[in-house]
This record gives structure tokens, C-alpha cells and sequence, in this order.
């Protein structure tokens, strides 16, 4: 039998107090609707329909197309049952239809799986259910003596009574879908809210006799729907905790499991170790025996083995070999590789540049769109004059080159193989191999001078 997801995504999000569409807000750095895509196509799903709506435009462009997905728009928002009837062309009647939500980030593919599967197995609608600490502002269930479910009353519609019921409606359901066009045909805004409500369908399957089932989801904040900026902060830190658990049961060393952020995915071998206030994002691929000290910042990088990134680094889309060295407070940026037995050491920014094997660039210097030979030794405050107010040129570098401290490389420039420059010198023209270029001003000392005084008011 078909899968077809369709997930809620319309709704503005007024106490985010953002311009931004509420479903765009991030968890982990992944915009919340695209979690719960994730999850769906997790599923298997063969098509996924959105139904979207404030900040139309944004949503579509940040989601992107793709040949699984289908965009319904909901123009005004008259409650969820009206929601889901935008999507009526996609629902086929002998599909199952799992109604999930895009600010609902943090359910994952196996619960909705238990909607699908409880279908399968003969049940007419399925509803995901949650018991609360505090049920306030959800609908809950209501049940008969013998515990069969009966009804999902609204917050603002239940009794006294009925508001103590902690078992309480998440929003997620499953049906088939010919059955769920029915309810929907159905469904009447005769209520505090003057809105469709989605929940109505449940008493309507009673009154037919179908057979309603309900799942129970054992953690309340895997289907936390955001609705502030408290809520998202609540489930960043979930979020965080989770994927910290999955390093640690793979066998990373963290320090402390609530300061490291992940936004992205990390792949790491054995024996990997990462310090505090840690953040990686996009796609970062560990070896083993890597060190990662604290504050670093670590973006879509493949980092070999027996590498030590050291304090308050931020690396961004580089490879770096095996036996490295990197940092403190160092910056590897694009279109870098940094080669085995390299070091990169503090206060040094590189960009676009082949670091050869064995060289160092131990402090305080630029290196830009460069390529550096084997065994290279660059002093402190050496510079690539790289860009000339309208292009970028290169720096060739050749093997066992030592360039010495507070020289300007001025590009396009060659250093032959084994060349040394002199410290201070600005190299213009190529530099030949295997002998020493230097370029200064002549040293004067100048007798009799004095130092200006400062005249007194």
C-alpha cells in the first residue's frame, strides 16, 4: 500500500516574532520542515505533500523542488482540517496518509512508521498520543469505561473535567485515504475558534463504528510543536543531546555532552576526542586518533588521522592529512588541503592553498591562493599579495623553501625548489632555486639625531 505524508506548514508563527515562516526556523542549523521531510522520506514515502503558506515564496525556495514532493497552498488558515482539504488532489483514496507537522521537528521516522504499520493492520485511523506534564493548550483524549477512545476535545472547548485528562493529542494521525476524504467532506467550524479542526474526524470514525486506534509516543518533547523562541530553545537542546549520544555510543570522547553543538553530520573513526563549546556543521568526516580542542568551529572538512586541531580554529570546507597540526587560533578556509605532517600553527589564515607535506606555517601569516611544495618552512608575518584590487593570482612555492619572517610574496610569483628569502624582503619577480633572494633598503644610522619632545601647553 502507498505512503502519502502530508505535512502542515502554513502557519506564520506569530510569537516567533520573526519575519521569517516559522517552519524555516532552524534545529541543529536544519530548517524545522525539513527535519520533518527527513523523517517522512525515512518512511519510504512515495510522495510528500506540504501545504503551505505565510512566507509562501521563502518556504519553496529553502525546501527546493524535487520530484517527491507536492505544494499545496492554504491562502487563509481556517483551522487544520481546512489545512489538509488543500491537499485533497494529492491524496489518493487507497493510499495511507500520515498528517504530520512542519514545526514539529524532532518526531522521528520510526514513531510515524507505528501510524503506518497500525493501518496496515486493519485499524481505520490511528492517532499519535502523548501523556503531558502539563496538558494546557492541547486536545485531549477522551475515552470510554473501557479505555476504547472516544473523542479528542479542544483546550478551549473541554470541560473542567475533560481539561484533567493528561493523555493528550499530538496531531499526528493515520488513515486511509479514502476514508479520511470522507471525515474531511464533513468537518463544520461550529466552535470557539470558527475553525476546521482536523480532530473532528476522530468522532465522526465513532460514529460509524470504525476502528480507531491510538500509539502512544513516550517522550513529550519528540512531539513538541515550536511555537516560540522558548520552545525552539527547549528543543535545540534535545536535539544537541541526541546527537551527542549517538558520538558517544559510537566511541567519541566529549568532554561535556552540553557543549557541543552538531549542525550538520559528523562521521568519526576511533578514538576521537572533543573538548568544550564545540560547533560543526554541514558534513564533517573525522579519522582516528583526532583531538579537537575547545572553541573551534568546524564546517563540511575531512580530517585524517592523528590530527590535533587545537583551541578556537575555524576550519571551513578543507581536507587536512594525517599527523597535523592546526592552530591555536588559526583559519583554514575554502578550497584548502593541508597535507600529511603539516602544521598550520596560531593566528594564521589560509585560503585556497595546497599546504605540501611536512611544511609549516607556524604564526601570524596569510597564505592565499598558493601552492606550497613539501618541507617548506614560511616565517612569522609572511603575506601572499594575492589579489591586485581586481583579480587574484598565485603563489607557487617549491619543495624545502624557507622563507624568512615579515616577507611579502608579491603574486604571481615562483620560489624555486630549495630557495631561501631573506627576513624581511618583498619578492616581486621569481625567486631561483637553491639560492638566497633577498630584497631590503639599505640600514642607515643616522648620528646627532634626537627624538621629538613633546611640547607642554
Amino acid at each position: 500500500m502507498k505512503l502519502y505524508p502530508i505535512i502542515l506548514a502554513a502557519g506564520k508563527g506569530t510569537r516567533m516574532n520573526s519575519s521569517l515562516p516559522k517552519v524555516l526556523h532552524t534545529i541543529g542549523g536544519k530548517p524545522m520542515l525539513q527535519h520533518v521531510i527527513d523523517s517522512c522520506r525515512s518512511l519510504d514515502a512515495d510522495r510528500i505533500s506540504i501545504v503551505y503558506g505565510h512566507g509562501a515564496e521563502l518556504v519553496q525556495e529553502t525546501i527546493g523542488s524535487a520530484d517527491d514532493l507536492c505544494w499545496a497552498l492554504q491562502g487563509e488558515q481556517l483551522g487544520t482540517g481546512h489545512a489538509v482539504l488543500q491537499a485533497k488532489e494529492f491524496i489518493d483514496e487507497d493510499a495511507i496518509i500520515i498528517i504530520a507537522y512542519g514545526d514539529v521537528p524532532l518526531v522521528k521516522a520510526e514513531t510515524l512508521q507505528l501510524l503506518e504499520n497500525d493501518i496496515k493492520s486493519g485499524s481505520d485511523i490511528c492517532i499519535l498520543t502523548t501523556k503531558l506534564e502539563n496538558p494546557k493548550g492541547y486536545g485531549r483524549i477522551v475515552r470510554d469505561a473501557s479505555g476504547k477512545m472516544t473523542s479528542i476535545v479542544e483546550e478551549k472547548d473541554a470541560t473542567d473535567e475533560q481539561r484533567l485528562i493528561d493523555e493528550g493529542n499530538t496531531g499526528f494521525l493515520a488513515a486511509k485515504g479514502k476514508d479520511l476524504l470522507r471525515w474531511l467532506q464533513q468537518i463544520k467550524s461550529d466552535n470557539s475558534q470558527n475553525e476546521y479542526y482536523l480532530t473532528d474526524c476522530i468522532a465522526f470514525a465513532v460514529n460509524e463504528g470504525a476502528n480507531v486506534t491510538t500509539v502512544l509516543c513516550e517522550k513529550e518533547l519528540e512531539v513538541l510543536g515550536v511555537n516560540d523562541r522558548i520552545q525552539q530553545s527547549i528543543l535545540e537542546r534535545e536535539y544537541q543531546r541526541l546527537q551527542a549520544e549517538k558520538l558517544m555510543k559510537k566511541g567519541v570522547t566529549l568532554v561535556d555532552p552540553a557543549r557541543c553543538d552538531i549542525r550538520g553530520r559528523i562521521t568519526a573513526g576511533k578514538d576521537v576526542s572533543i573538548d568544550v563549546n564545540n560547533v560543526f556543521i554541514g558534513n564533517v568526516i573525522l579519522g582516528d586518533d583526532v583531538t579537537i580542542e575547545s572553541g573551534c568551529v568546524i564546517k563540511n572538512c575531512q580530517i585524517a588521522d592523528n590530527v590535533t586541531i587545537k583551541a578556537n580554529t575555524v576550519l571551513d570546507s578543507a581536507i587536512i592529512g594525517n599527523n597535523c597540526d592546526i592552530g591555536p587560533f588559526a583559519r583554514v578556509r575554502p578550497e584548502t588541503v593541508i597535507k600529511d605532517n603539516a602544521k598550520v600553527g596560531n593566528f594564521v589564515e589560509i585560503k585556497k592553498t595546497t599546504v605540501g607535506e611536512g611544511s609549516k606555517v607556524s604564526h601570524l601569516s596569510y597564505i592565499g591562493d598558493t601552492t606550497m611544495g613539501k618541507d617548506v618552512n614560511i616565517g612569522a608575518g609572511t603575506i601572499t599579495c594575492n589579489y591586485d584590487g581586481a583579480n587574484k593570482h598565485q603563489t607557487i612555492i617549491g619543495n624545502g623553501v624557507f622563507v624568512g619572517s615579515d616577507t611579502q610574496l608579491v603574486a604571481p610569483v615562483t620560489i624555486g625548489d630549495g630557495a631561501n628569502i631573506g627576513a624581511g624582503s618583498t619578492i616581486t619577480r621569481d625567486a631561483p632555486a637553491d639560492i638566497l633572494t633577498l630584497s631590503r633598503s639599505k640600514q642607515l644610522n643616522i648620528k646627532g639625531w634626537k627624538r621629538p619632545v613633546k611640547k607642554q601647553k
